[in-house]
């Protein structure tokens, strides 16, 4: 097994959608591509796959966050991987990989949201150095 971690690339879009079809997503390739364009040109975004034996098996997406009231951070807006290739220290290596990242922006706190739902993400984010900070619901409304 050759795992290796790189910046993704336009490319990876269809791999990226295909991924994050596994927790029910519905971004076509068009859709991702097109975001990825636009992640990819700005600095404050770092968005990173974990290529094994030449097939993409996960993706971190993380930005830079700016906030009246919670100063600077970082926050993981997705991380992803493949469910045939869990539990091999893939997510720990990518989420290891935005560390640095997020240092040189000058931040000292990583945050990420996850799903109430999603238990098995709970324990692997606390596995890796989180602490559960607060609960809380998302409200949108379509413009």
């Amino acid at each position: 097994m050759e795992l290796r971690i790189r910046n993704a690339e336009t490319k990876d879009s269809e791999a990226i959608a295909n991924l994050s079809g596994q927790l029910g997503y519905e971004s076509t390739e068009s859709q991702i591509r097109k975001r990825l364009e636009i992640l990819l040109a700005s600095k404050d975004h770092c968005v990173l796959v974990a290529v094994e034996d030449g097939i993409v098996a996960g993706w971190i997406h993380a930005f830079h966050s700016v906030q009246v009231e919670s100063g600077f951070f970082v926050e993981i807006g997705g991380l992803v991987i493949d469910e045939n290739h869990r539990r091999k220290g893939i997510g720990q290596l990518l989420m290891e990989r935005v560390l640095p990242w997020a240092k040189s922006r000058g931040c000292l706190k990583i945050r990420v949201r996850c799903n109430t739902k999603r238990a098995a993400s709970h324990l692997f984010y606390r596995s890796i150095g989180f602490t559960e900070t607060k609960e809380q619901k998302i409200f949108d409304r379509e413009i």
